[in-house]
Formats: C-alpha cells, sequence, structure tokens
C-alpha cells in the first residue's frame, strides 16, 4: 500500500512540477511558494545557480526574469540539470555566480558547515543565498534525511560560513504541515484515474490548500510549531 502510494506521489510530481498548479498541491507547498517568491524577485539577478534541484520546480520562474540559469544535483532526475556534483564540494570556479537557491537540501547533506562555506566560495562578493530548510517534515529521502535546523542553528550555520545572514522566517506551521499530510493522501489515491483527478485536485486546491494555509496563517501556528524556515543570506563585498 505505501509503496503504491509513494509511486503515486512520485507520479503526481514529475508530471506537475514546472507548473504553477504543483504549489496548490498542498497547503506546506503554497506556503513555501508564497514566502520564497518575493525573495526571489528581490534578490536573484545575474548568474543563479539552483543548488540540489531535484525536478527544477523554479528553473521557469527565473528563466522569466533573465537571468542565466544553470543546476547542481547529486543524482539529476533530468538531463537539463547543468552540472553533477556535491554541494559538499561542488566542481565550480570560485567566486563564479551572482545568486544562488538552495532550498530543502541542507538537511540531506551530512556536514552541512562544510556544504555553505561551499556555497560562499561559488558566490561572488556580494552574492546572495535564499535558502530554506524543514522543521516539522515526515522522514523523507532516506537514509540521507539528516538534519532538522531551528532559526538559531540555521543563523549559526550560515554565519560561520561567512555570510551575513539579512533575514530567516518560518514558511508556516502546524495545520500547513498536517493539511500537508492530508493532501498527499488525497491526491496520491485520486491521481491514477483520469477524472477522478482532476476532481480531487479542484477540491483539494479550495479546500484544504487555501483554507489550511489561511487558517495556520490567522492562528500563527509558526510561532511555535514552524514548518520550516526560509533565509537569505549575503557574502561580503
Amino acid at each position: 500500500m505505501w509503496k503504491w502510494l509513494r509511486a503515486s506521489r512520485q507520479q503526481i510530481e514529475e508530471e506537475m512540477v514546472g507548473s504553477p498548479e504543483w504549489w496548490c498541491f498542498s497547503p506546506s507547498f503554497y506556503a513555501h511558494y508564497v514566502t520564497v517568491m518575493p525573495l526571489i524577485n528581490r534578490y536573484i539577478q545575474g548568474s543563479v545557480i539552483d543548488l540540489g534541484c531535484g525536478l527544477m520546480p523554479f528553473r521557469d520562474v527565473l528563466v522569466q526574469r533573465e537571468v542565466l540559469y544553470h543546476s547542481l544535483d547529486l543524482r539529476p532526475r533530468s538531463s537539463e540539470v547543468t552540472c553533477v556534483g556535491d554541494v559538499q564540494h561542488m566542481p565550480l570556479l570560485t567566486a563564479s555566480y551572482d545568486s544562488a537557491i538552495c532550498f530543502e537540501v541542507l538537511e540531506h547533506i551530512p556536514h552541512p558547515f562544510q556544504a555553505v562555506r561551499e556555497i560562499h566560495r561559488i558566490l561572488k562578493p556580494g552574492g546572495v543565498v535564499i535558502f530554506s530548510v524543514p522543521y516539522l517534515s515526515r522522514l523523507h529521502d532516506q537514509p540521507h534525511d539528516y538534519f532538522r535546523f531551528t532559526v538559531y542553528g540555521l543563523r549559526l550555520l550560515f554565519e560561520e560560513a561567512g555570510f551575513e545572514v539579512l533575514g530567516i522566517q518560518a514558511k508556516g506551521g502546524i495545520i500547513a504541515f498536517l493539511g500537508h499530510q492530508i493532501s498527499t493522501l488525497l491526491l496520491s489515491i485520486g491521481w491514477p484515474v483520469w477524472g477522478v483527478r482532476q476532481a480531487v485536485w479542484f477540491l483539494n486546491k479550495w479546500l484544504i490548500t487555501y483554507w489550511l494555509y489561511r487558517m495556520d496563517r490567522a492562528l500563527k501556528t509558526s510561532d511555535f510549531f514552524a514548518l520550516g524556515y526560509v533565509g537569505v543570506a549575503q557574502k561580503g563585498h
């Protein structure tokens, strides 16, 4: 049963990533998107590298901004990934990028301090990285799920590497987290049946994703039970 649900969930991801609708998958996905996008619009420019890019869900958004987009992953799931490599030891030139994004990656890295030092190395002086990590989360991508970071741990991680942390904010709370579990279950069950998938997606989008996201915000559950964090750090000039 669980293997079947995981396969269905993977199918949804492969078919929907890159579409604006992908961010309506669950309250937690939507919370991530609405937190990250203003930061992308404000800070990302020039040459940008998507670290631990996965299926590159932000590629189209970044390309539309007319930046030079590159991507890096240890185990690419797409032939369009620019570079194969480990974030802890990147095969990239020093001071070669104006900006970077690193979303939901650091928890999967055995030595995150080394990885953040590498991010600092490849950025140009004044370069910016936008990063995110989960806090409330199921175990995932096992056995490579190593850490959960608090806001204080993240600040230490980036400052130790030489960054100035411009800000860190929670991207949602426990209601968004619980809603994600409901969305995942409903969509995974309904997705394999054409016709059912459209109905389930519509109902999930309006009755779970949007409604629970707004409830999460209104009750400010992230003050005590953060879904995860999004931050911005800058390399000195």
